[in-house]
């Protein structure tokens, strides 16, 4: 597989993934978009892991979790694809709050926490696999996800 093949068929999940860890669909696009160019620079140690989705995967994550440009601690709106077997809100209002709440709550959760959270809920990943990618042991996966659902059922319960 070369490089190109690999962002044709790779990038909308790449994105849709950065999306959830970012909350902000702008700076999930910087954040593909320099881990892609970092990828291509090292293409070849990519395409030869066992599973180079995965590897750029972590490779997303880990920048993710190290990125230091400007505060991630704000308000968003998620926008994602809609899901066509949900019926809709009638209240479209309230779900927009609610959506805000909890973009809220998440954009309070450490770095890794939230990752972790992404990983298992979103991306419907192993603790194995979430444990690889935050190159760190599957209890420190539990541990993290498992403080973070503390974290936001504190903070459901106060709301």
């Amino acid at each position: 597989m070369t490089y190109e093949e690999f962002a044709d068929t790779r990038l909308a999940p790449l994105l849709r993934y950065a999306v959830m860890l970012t909350g902000d669909p702008h700076q999930a696009q910087d954040l593909v978009q320099e881990t892609m160019v970092r990828v291509q620079l090292n293409w070849r140690r990519v395409a030869r892991a066992d599973s180079p989705e995965r590897y750029v995967r972590r490779m997303l994550t880990n920048q993710y979790v190290d990125w230091r440009r400007g505060s991630w601690v704000r308000r968003v709106l998620l926008r994602g694809e809609p899901d066509a077997t949900v019926p809709v809100a009638t209240d479209h209002a309230q779900s927009a709050v609610d959506r805000d709440q909890i973009w809220s709550w998440l954009s309070r959760l450490p770095r890794r926490q939230r990752a972790a959270l992404v990983l298992r809920y979103y991306e419907d990943l192993p603790d194995v696999e979430i444990a690889d990618i935050l190159g760190c042991a599957v209890g420190t996966v539990r541990s993290s996800i498992s403080r973070a659902l503390t974290t936001l059922r504190a903070e459901y319960v106060e709301a």
